[in-house]
């Protein structure tokens, strides 16, 4: 079942896809609350949605080509709210994704070396010991964190690259969204197709800027899948400049394709308290198997990044913007 948020302005509603329109469910005008909803009454996410699946219907290539009094928005937030929406993400989790990050980090005097550098130390913690049985705890991932619900871009909103930036780069990617319990269980509501995007050029100086380089705008969207496949998931990313596909790549997700397992993502990931809290939301991105960086490519203002997960619904497009150089820094007022 896939779902979208949509909005006019004034209004929001939440509507799930039938190709090739979109049926308004009755009742709720998000997901967050849809998904509160079917916690309390402890039933199915799915049965829930179709009882409700009721109102009208929209023509789906309208909203999404933004020619309805319609719009997209991100599948999930919590409206009003957006600090209760943690957005994270796990790395070196694809098996191509070590070979991403070490072109980044070495060079090519030093090819012979990288089976020691930490990066490809951690990725080979993860294919060691990654997918431990059902009853275990396996290895820890490499963790990030992102923001919170205010850097989440809506599909066909432009991705920033910061004053402060020395890039941005696409990372077509698959997110797990969640909710927690009034109890402090965290509840998986689906997965969406994402783009993580984040700063390449400032993580290649040195590893340890990973952190201050994932401080940027993402996207995901448009649709959000309940109940989805997670084996072997293909998908394509494109970078357009104009009429013209730039730079172009086949990428693959999904437990396959990963080192890690989802339950073992999950539980490092939600073993810390301060992770389920009752009531908030968590967009957790599972790591990116193909970026464009990696190739040379650099993107520039303009550009448009598309990217498509097979299972998930229809592109997720967003354009490139690059926001004006800072000159002078930030002065900061003392209340002393």
């Amino acid at each position: 079942m896939h779902l979208v948020q949509i909005a006019d302005g004034t209004r929001r509603r939440v509507a799930v896809v039938e190709e090739p329109e979109l049926r308004c469910l009755v009742a709720v005008t998000s997901i967050y609350e849809l998904a509160q909803r079917c916690l309390r009454s402890a039933g199915s996410l799915t049965d829930y949605v179709r009882s409700l699946a009721t109102g009208e219907s929209l023509a789906y290539d309208a909203v999404y080509a933004g020619k309805s009094a319609w719009s997209l928005m991100a599948p999930i937030d919590v409206p009003g709210q957006p600090s209760r929406v943690l957005v994270s993400g796990t790395g070196l989790t694809h098996l191509g994704s070590a070979r991403e990050r070490q072109a980044m980090h070495i060079g090519a005097q030093a090819k012979a070396a990288e089976a020691t550098t930490d990066s490809m130390r951690m990725f080979q913690w993860g294919v060691e010991n990654g997918r431990p049985a059902e009853s275990l705890i396996g290895i820890a991932p490499e963790w990030f964190y992102k923001g919170d619900g205010s850097v989440l871009r809506r599909p066909f909103e432009a991705l920033e690259i910061p004053g402060y930036a020395e890039d941005g780069g696409e990372e077509a990617e698959l997110a797990g969204v969640y909710v927690i319990d009034d109890e402090g269980s965290p509840c998986r509501i689906g997965m969406t197709q994402g783009n993580e995007f984040s700063d390449h050029k400032f993580e290649k100086r040195n590893y340890l800027n990973l952190a201050g380089s994932k401080l940027r705008a993402c996207s995901i969207g448009p649709e959000l899948v309940v109940g989805p496949e997670f084996g072997d998931v293909r998908g394509e990313v494109r970078i357009e400049r104009g009429d013209e596909t730039v730079w172009h790549k086949n990428i693959a997700s999904g437990e396959q394709n990963m080192c890690h397992s989802m339950a073992n993502l999950e539980h490092h990931h939600f073993k810390f308290a301060g992770h389920r809290q009752p009531g908030s939301v968590h967009v957790h991105f599972l790591g990116a198997d193909a970026l464009s960086c990696g190739d040379g490519m650099a993107l520039r203002d303009g550009d448009v990044a598309e990217v498509r997960f097979d299972g998930f619904g229809r592109a997720l497009r967003n354009p490139i913007r690059e926001e004006i150089k800072l000159s002078a820094p930030l002065k900061i007022r003392s209340l002393n």
